[in-house]
């Protein structure tokens, strides 16, 4: 199997397509509410709906060094981890989902493009990286919604 394809299939295995480890980062969010993922388990804590855009600011700053780009073109200002909710809506939380989704098939596009090139080869790390990223925090989001009483 070619470096590009080895990649792309793990980037896709933590995100969205079955694997062999159980629910990836799009399944752990599959059916959940607006007000489910603003739930916390406790002051101070992260909710479902600041994994999802934590999840998307990694994906992009990964593409960003993948592609050489400067920092500061993330949608949201900040980096990391943003407050979530600003606006606790269906219609917000489908909004911060698409950014994720549209973060992850950039990052695609990035990897396909650079997979095999000096650069590319030399953030490998960072590209399986953000793979077991998406994993884990699949596992923090199933752990939320079994604290608060939801599958």
């Amino acid at each position: 199997m070619s470096r590009k394809k080895l990649l792309l299939q793990l980037l896709d295995e933590g995100y969205g397509r079955q694997a062999w480890h159980g629910p990836n980062l799009r399944q752990s969010i599959r059916g959940v509410t607006a007000r489910q993922a603003a739930w916390r388990p406790g002051r101070g804590r992260h909710n479902i709906w600041e994994e999802v855009v934590h999840a998307a600011y990694w994906k992009y700053a990964v593409r960003r060094r993948l592609l050489g780009e400067k920092r500061g073109s993330f949608v949201l200002k900040g980096s990391n981890w943003f407050a979530r909710p600003q606006e606790r809506s269906e219609k917000a939380w489908r909004g911060d989902r698409a950014l994720l989704e549209k973060e992850h098939e950039t990052l695609r596009r990035a990897v396909a493009q650079t997979a095999d090139t000096p650069r590319g080869r030399k953030l490998l790390r960072h590209v399986y990286g953000i793979a077991m990223h998406d994993v884990y925090h699949a596992g923090q989001i199933r752990l939320l919604r079994r604290l608060m009483g939801t599958r």
